[in-house]
């Protein structure tokens, strides 16, 4: 890899973030977890990422809505940082729902981290 990517963990649930840092850290990922949405957008606007992965239930600001928020940001490479949806409730959506939401790919819980990082590479390496 040239350079260490940076991706922003949007997750209220230590056990997901500890395994999710612990799958991605073996590929030298950089991972800054944040508990809920409106840590995502302050985060986000102090430090720049290569990527987001976004739980969708999140205490104080959901996914969803954090996601809309991100991409009005005027700040155009910030705005436009890929964000996969992490959900539990994969069929509420359908794939056309979350892309219009403004998520790049989601992902259902519980996580398979092969297909997490498979994912992670695939978006990030675009």
């Amino acid at each position: 890899m040239n350079s260490t990517k940076k991706i922003l963990v949007g997750e209220d649930s230590s056990v997901i973030i500890n395994l999710t840092k612990n799958v991605l850290s073996f590929e030298n990922y950089e991972i800054t977890p944040a508990k809920d949405g409106t840590k995502v957008l302050s985060l986000l606007e102090k430090e720049h990422f290569d990527l987001i992965l976004m739980d969708i239930s999140m205490p104080k600001m959901d996914g969803i809505e954090c996601t809309a928020a991100i991409r009005n940001l005027p700040n155009e490479e910030k705005s436009s940082i890929p964000i996969i949806a992490i959900t539990g409730n994969l069929k509420n959506f359908t794939k056309e729902e979350y892309k219009a939401m403004g998520f790049t790919d989601f992902l259902q819980k519980p996580l398979n981290y092969d297909l997490l990082l498979a994912t992670v590479k695939n978006t990030i390496n675009k």
